[in-house]
């Protein structure tokens, strides 16, 4: 959630299977249900919001894995190299469930499950 249209279409041209929870008529399900429905379809969660991370912390669930934006610009120009910068570094960390935040200049990797 909270990401733009233009970075799914972006990331679907690079080869990602992705899904837009707007496209569905999903965007006001709860993050718990969100984090249950990517689970079950092995996705990944890209978002801005904080509360997933704290979601599989609590659960200490090892999937699925978040890649979390903390970013200055939300732009796609932005963000798209940035997201597949992450993608390219961390795809086996987010195949074997982690927690990605990625920030302006790096990026830090949390595997799941949390303790």
């Amino acid at each position: 959630m909270g990401i733009s249209l233009s970075t799914v279409q972006f990331l679907r041209e690079a080869g990602h299977d992705v899904v837009h929870l707007r496209e569905e008529g999903l965007h006001q399900l709860p993050d718990s249900e969100i984090l249950a429905k990517a689970y079950a379809e092995q996705r990944i969660v890209l978002t801005c919001d904080l509360d997933f991370g704290d979601l599989l912390a609590a659960s200490k669930a090892t999937l699925p894995s978040v890649i979390l934006l903390r970013l200055k610009n939300y732009t796609p120009d932005y963000v798209n190299p940035r997201i597949s910068e992450v993608i390219t570094a961390c795809e086996q960390l987010l195949q074997n469930g982690a927690i990605v935040i990625v920030q302006d200049t790096r990026y830090r990797v949390r595997t799941l499950p949390i303790e």
